[in-house]
């Protein structure tokens, strides 16, 4: 898997570029008249919903990494691994909370666009993900304990 710079920075500029184009894509899907009527609705509802789970974990994987907070998938000098908070039960909420957001965000503005990129956030937040956690456990010997014990993106209850 490339590491796509020192520090994954092309990781970074990726993400940014598919983020981008689908908040673009929902402002373009906003005016559509073809999402109107009972549709509308539902889509509109169920965006809001993914959208405010998302924008949830987004805040609480944030706020729980504390000084630990980097874009990059590299961890910083000086990191700790951080297994408290949302991080006891998910490794990367974060990036499941911008899946979920960008999902709602899709839903929310009746643009297809969108929701295709919020589909593809999956497949890309997993590689990146994948490469960030073979820095975390050459970093961390507890690593590897940690990750079989918990869940990858969503912070699913129960």
């Amino acid at each position: 898997m490339p590491t796509l710079g020192p520090r994954g920075e092309g990781w970074v500029a990726v993400q940014a570029v598919l983020l981008g184009i689908a908040a673009l894509a929902g402002l373009a899907g906003l005016s559509d008249p073809a999402w109107d009527g009972p549709l509308r609705v539902a889509t509109t509802l169920l965006g809001l919903l993914l959208l405010a789970a998302g924008a949830l974990q987004v805040v609480r994987g944030s706020l729980d990494l504390g000084r630990n907070l980097t874009p990059l998938p590299h961890p910083t000098a000086g990191a700790d691994l951080v297994e408290t908070g949302i991080y006891a039960r998910v490794r990367h909420p974060i990036y499941g909370g911008v899946i979920l957001a960008t999902l709602g965000w899709g839903a929310l503005t009746a643009a297809p666009v969108a929701i295709a990129l919020g589909a593809v956030l999956g497949p890309f937040f997993w590689l990146k993900s994948n490469v960030e956690e073979r820095w975390l456990e050459a970093r961390f010997a507890a690593y590897p304990d940690y990750r079989r014990r918990t869940r990858r993106f969503i912070a699913w209850p129960g």
